[in-house]
């Protein structure tokens, strides 16, 4: 890995992310809020269904490195059905060093879905480690291994009344957004995205696949580029909010 901007030169993950804590950045009535993204050089979000044949090796541990310094992972239903996670942070060295750094071992799993129409038989459910926090406007859930609670919600999941009850009754600090495209939409939205993480990778599938983000924008939101990287061809962008 290396990195282009700022500094350029040899680098590594670890000590990329060493200094990154979100948990420590306040923000009033909120959390912290970052967005991670892989996208297509034209533009998509997912190949065949989903993101799995777009990331490389190194994407891979720039996701999971980047779970290990948030509160909380949050995902939209249509991102659930299409990945089918499993534990957030899947590997015990992660989990016994967000211990260190002052973090519960799990993230918590935060899931909008209205309808609940997830794959409960996904590994997220099954594995029985963590927890899992679903807003949705239904009132029951299959029985899980993996401990889930329901936060019930008439009409329109509004973003930022999940954020605020995330700071508010779950004391979540910082959360991480994994997509997909409509959920970073409305986050976007909302002028709620503090940081913003784009993985490129150096493919191009056309089709019909969604673009990395798929809602209907009030206004332009603008972003400043902070850092980037670049390991197996893929390139690596941290954009602030300007």
């Amino acid at each position: 890995m290396r990195r282009l901007i700022p500094d350029p030169g040899p680098t590594d993950l670890e000590s990329e992310l060493a200094t990154y804590r979100p948990a420590d950045q306040d923000r009033e009535g909120r959390p912290f809020v970052a967005v991670n993204m892989v996208s297509t050089l034209d533009g998509r979000a997912s190949s065949q269904g989903n993101t799995k044949a777009l990331g490389s090796d190194a994407d891979t541990e720039h996701l999971l490195g980047l779970r290990t310094r948030f509160d909380a992972v949050m995902i939209g239903g249509g991102t659930m059905r299409a990945e089918r996670y499993g534990r957030i942070i899947s590997r015990p060295e992660s989990r016994t060093r967000r211990e260190q750094d002052g973090l519960s071992p799990d993230a918590l799993a935060v899931i909008i879905s209205g309808d609940l129409d997830l794959p409960f038989d996904a590994p997220l459910f099954t594995d029985g480690n963590g927890r899992v926090l679903i807003f949705t406007r239904k009132s029951e859930v299959p029985d899980t291994e993996t401990e889930v609670d329901l936060v019930t919600i008439d009409g329109l999941i509004d973003t930022a009344d999940v954020l605020a009850h995330l700071h508010r009754e779950e004391g979540i600090r910082a959360v991480l957004c994994e997509g997909g495209p409509h959920l970073f939409g409305q986050l976007v939205a909302g002028d709620l995205v503090d940081d913003f993480f784009l993985t490129v990778t150096p493919v191009v599938t056309g089709g019909d696949a969604p673009r990395i983000l798929e809602t209907n924008l009030p206004e332009r939101a603008e972003f400043e580029l902070v850092g980037l990287l670049e390991a197996d061809g893929d390139l690596f962008a941290r954009y602030r909010r300007a």
